[in-house]
């Protein structure tokens, strides 16, 4: 907890370092600050779960959703498994989201069944690495697999400075048809159209029931600048904590910020807890 309040960062990610480029590292240390995330790790580069745990514990951070990634052309590929020792060790605190790649995986709807049968609690896609749009009718046989599952799709929504990126496709208005085919299905655009589309994105969260807001990666204290053409207590209700773990200066400190916008008090608590157990069901 976090000056008595519940926090679940809904976005985080704890790669092995060799499975990545090195421009993920970079953007690591530029983002994170002072924050000691690397003694996380030990000295290969693999996540210590003892350590990981201990680190997040300090920070006040109560659940953690733990992100994969396979984006060869942009990060690098960050499986699952990788992720398994850390669930293992305290799978109070840590849950697995799962990710694809139709560059990568067929059949498609077969690998997502696959991860979510590993304990992933979401499916996380990110079209702006993996250069592919989210709105390819071969996804829909990943939607489709969700839908029978009852679990939430993650998506990247915005801007990347990864190389190899394809910014086009984190328009969040690609999903305009996919959230309307899926109603079922709750989309969380992470990142919140993060750039020039951050009206787009909220706008969808507002007019559309299965839309919500990832703030992972977003100063807590530019969000009312952000959706400045938005009444953001009502859009906060839509909203998700996330923090883009280990691209953060601190969980606390992010928490601190958003507490001080001056949300009503369960909006807040939601924002930081209530909406994630929402989507993602109880730790």
């Amino acid at each position: 907890m976090i000056d008595g309040r519940t926090v679940v960062d809904a976005h985080v990610h704890v790669p092995r370092l060799p499975t990545l480029k090195p421009a993920w590292s970079e953007w690591a240390e530029r983002f994170s600050g002072p924050h000691p995330w690397r003694t996380a790790y030990d000295e290969h580069g693999t996540p210590d779960p003892a350590r990981l745990d201990a680190l997040f514990e300090a920070e006040g951070i109560d659940r953690a959703l733990l992100f994969c990634e396979y984006s060869p052309r942009a990060t690098g590929i960050q499986p699952i498994e990788d992720n398994l020792p850390i669930v293992r060790y305290n799978s109070e605190r840590f849950r697995l989201v799962a990710n694809v790649n139709p560059h990568l995986h067929h059949p498609l709807g077969a690998e997502v069944e696959r991860q979510l049968d590993l304990g992933a609690v979401a499916l996380k896609l990110h079209p702006v690495h993996g250069a592919f749009s989210p709105a390819d009718r071969e996804l829909y046989a990943a939607y489709r697999v969700c839908e029978e599952r009852g679990v939430p799709v993650i998506l990247h929504s915005g801007t990347s400075t990864f190389p190899g990126s394809r910014t086009s496709f984190g328009n969040p208005e690609l999903l305009s048809d996919v959230v309307e085919d899926f109603p079922a299905v709750p989309f969380v655009f992470a990142h919140g159209g993060r750039g020039w589309w951050y009206d787009v994105a909220a706008f969808l969260a507002l007019a559309r029931d299965n839309v919500w807001l990832d703030l992972a990666g977003l100063p807590p204290k530019k969000l009312p600048e952000y959706y400045a053409r938005f009444d953001f207590a009502k859009l906060a209700a839509r909203c998700v904590f996330g923090t883009d773990w280990p691209g953060v200066p601190g969980a606390a400190r992010n928490v601190r910020a958003l507490a001080g916008l001056g949300l009503p008090e369960g909006v807040l608590r939601d924002v930081l807890a209530g909406n994630a157990t929402k989507l993602y069901g109880p730790f």
